[in-house]
C-alpha cells in the first residue's frame, strides 16, 4: 500500500489540510500506518500532478493560506482500483526476533533489558488504545465511520497485547533455561 492511497482514503472521509492529514495519521492510523509531515506534503504534490485531490486556498489571520484538499473523481477511481486489489499479509522485520533468536549465545542480561523495554513500549501503546477504545465505546450511538474505525483499533489493541504476551512467554522461557545467565 502507497502513502497515497491512505491519504485517499482520509480525504474520501472529508476534506482536510495537509497538517490535519498529519494529525489524523498520528492519532487514528499509528497502529497500522505512520507517515511524517514532510511525507504527507511531497505525496500530496504528486497526487495533485497525477489529478487525485485538489484544493481549496483557505484565508487565515496572520499566517499563509491554507490549503485544504479534496479526494477528485480521478482520486476516487484510484482509490476503488486499489480497494479492488487483494491484499497480502506484510512480511516480519523486527531487530527483536532476531536477537531472541541468538540469546543462547549472548550474555542474558541483554535479552533481558531489551524483553523489559519492550514490554514497557508495548503496554504504554497499549494503554493508549485502550482510552481510545473507552472513548469510542461510551459513545451511546456510535456512527458507522466510528465503529468501521473501531475495528482497525481493535487490531492495534490485539497486535500490541499479542507482543506482549509473547515477551512474557519468553521470559518464561529464560527462567525455566537460566543455565546460560
Amino acid at each position: 500500500m502507497a502513502i497515497a492511497h491512505t491519504i485517499l482514503a482520509l480525504l474520501a472521509q472529508r476534506p482536510n489540510s495537509g497538517y490535519d492529514i498529519s494529525k489524523r495519521f498520528d492519532e487514528g492510523l499509528s497502529c497500522y500506518w505512520q507517515a511524517s509531515q514532510q511525507q504527507i506534503y511531497r505525496e500530496l504534490g504528486k497526487m495533485e500532478v497525477q489529478g487525485w485531490v485538489d484544493f481549496e486556498k483557505v484565508p487565515q489571520a496572520g499566517k499563509p493560506d491554507k490549503k485544504v484538499y479534496n479526494i477528485t473523481d480521478a482520486g476516487w477511481v484510484e482509490l476503488t482500483r486499489w480497494y479492488a486489489e487483494p491484499t497480502e499479509p506484510t512480511q516480519i522485520r523486527e531487530d527483536l526476533l532476531v536477537k531472541v533468536m541468538i540469546g543462547y549465545k549472548v550474555p542474558r542480561k541483554l535479552l533481558l533489558q531489551e524483553l523489559h523495554h519492550r514490554q514497557v513500549l508495548h503496554q504504554s501503546q497499549l494503554d493508549d488504545y485502550r482510552a481510545i477504545e473507552a472513548a469510542c465505546l461510551g459513545e451511546p450511538d456510535p456512527s458507522v465511520e466510528m465503529q468501521f474505525k473501531y475495528l482497525t483499533l481493535k487490531r492495534g489493541i490485539a497486535f500490541e497485547e499479542s507482543w506482549l504476551q509473547w515477551c512474557d512467554d519468553v521470559l518464561n522461557f529464560l527462567k525455566q533455561h537460566d543455565a546460560n545467565p
